[in-house]
């Protein structure tokens, strides 16, 4: 029986496909999950689908870049769903306009801090250099990161991971965080949100409040492109 077992996954490890619906499938049991705990941002459905993911991987001795063929095509649709977020951000152009001195301070503290203390904490606990390279863009969309990382050095890989499990940290305690110290204002909760923790963030922001995925949104852009510029001078100063 384990032997049929076994032959019967040699055979659909081939297929290009199965990559693309172990992702879905294991995305709609973290939904699912998330739905029955009252959407408590503790059971992020993308933290319970990457825990699945890796755990049949573990288990079935699967290289990343099998699974990856497969699904690829979910990480391909991470540009077209990131330009559909001009959408919501379109609907509230007029509250953009009216802070746009308040976005570009935070903007430039945010990605500052964003990348500056998770390098700081990870030199102080003695992390390789490489490993501190990686983690510098670790606060925007993945393909962003994993571009920033390549060219300072880093390993794109680990920092795709990093990048994940930022995104997840800031989903499932961010409104917490925000409702400790007392930010009550949607676009300021948003923007910070979306700074932190780039489109798993967002995601997460938009299902609390419109405005405050709007401006998520437009912290998420903002911040690539801050990132983009501001970590290479960083490195080149300090690293």
């Amino acid at each position: 029986m384990n032997t049929d077992i076994q032959q019967l996954w040699v055979y659909l490890s081939a297929s290009p496909l199965l990559g693309l619906t172990l992702t879905l499938m294991a995305y709609q049991a973290g939904v699912w999950v998330y739905e029955r705990m009252g959407r408590n941002p503790i059971f992020n459905p993308v933290l319970f689908a990457v825990l699945i993911l890796i755990g049949l991987l573990t288990a079935t001795g699967t290289d990343y870049r099998t699974y990856f063929d497969g699904a690829q095509f979910v990480h391909f649709l991470l540009g077209p769903a990131t330009v559909a977020l001009a959408v919501p951000l379109y609907r509230h152009f007029a509250e953009v306009r009216r802070s746009v001195v308040a976005i570009l301070v935070s903007l430039a503290v945010g990605s500052t801090t964003a990348a500056a203390s998770a390098v700081g904490i990870a030199w102080a606990l003695g992390a390789s250099r490489q490993t501190l390279l990686s983690l510098a863009p670790k606060s925007v969309t993945t393909p962003i990161a994993m571009g920033i990382s390549e060219q300072i050095g880093g390993l794109p890989s680990l920092t795709a991971a990093l990048v994940i499990l930022t995104g997840i940290t800031g989903a499932v305690f961010a409104t917490w965080t925000l409702n400790v110290v007392g930010l009550k204002d949607w676009r300021a909760r948003g923007f910070a949100t979306g700074v932190a923790g780039h489109g798993i963030g967002t995601a997460r922001a938009f299902q609390v409040n419109e405005t405050a995925g709007a401006f998520a949104s437009l912290a998420m852009g903002l911040n690539g492109v801050a990132t983009a510029v501001l970590v290479p001078l960083l490195v080149h100063w300090t690293l």
